[in-house]
């Protein structure tokens, strides 16, 4: 089962960072690593998490994603689902990293005028940066899976270790 953890939160001096993972991918076409497609469970997976996530997030002022197709194949879907603006929604090719420093680098100069980021990206980075800021140690960020972390701070370029507000994985909702 899916964990949402419980907290006394002030919103107009917290960030709250969604992650997720894209969901899985096809190794069927002979493509770039950046061209792969998502495959049908990982296209299912999206879907379920996107109509989970309509009742656990809260309102979300910016949404980024790295630029390989699955990623935004992930977003698309998970998106449709949300009733986020898509004026708030932009590629960012530096979320195309496996190691997350540019990740890092992408969430700490975020305008602070954004209150809640959500981020569309990759693993090892994801899982990295979740056990980083995270307030529970996650082994593994399957595929579509989504870690919601709140911070105590006004500014992005400040945060540090937060505090989980839900983990979501498909294969809970399967």
């Amino acid at each position: 089962m899916y964990k949402i953890y419980r907290f006394k939160i002030r919103f107009e001096t917290m960030k709250t960072l969604y992650i997720i993972r894209h969901a899985k991918s096809s190794w069927e076409y002979d493509v770039e690593d950046r061209n792969r497609p998502l495959n049908e469970r990982g296209v299912n997976d999206a879907g379920l998490i996107g109509k989970k996530l309509i009742s656990l997030i809260n309102p979300v002022d910016q949404v980024l994603c790295s630029d390989a197709k699955r990623t935004q194949m992930t977003a698309d879907i998970v998106l449709s689902h949300l009733t986020i603006d898509r004026s708030v929604f932009s590629l960012e090719p530096k979320l195309y990293d496996f190691d997350g420093h540019q990740v890092i680098e992408v969430i700490k100069s975020c305008s602070n005028q954004v209150s809640s980021l959500m981020i569309f990206g990759h693993n090892h980075a994801l899982t990295s940066i979740v056990n980083m800021f995270g307030s529970e140690i996650i082994y593994n960020l399957p595929t579509a899976g989504v870690v919601a972390i709140h911070f105590d701070v006004e500014e992005w370029q400040n945060i540090s270790v937060g505090k989980n507000l839900f983990t979501l994985f498909p294969k809970e909702l399967r």
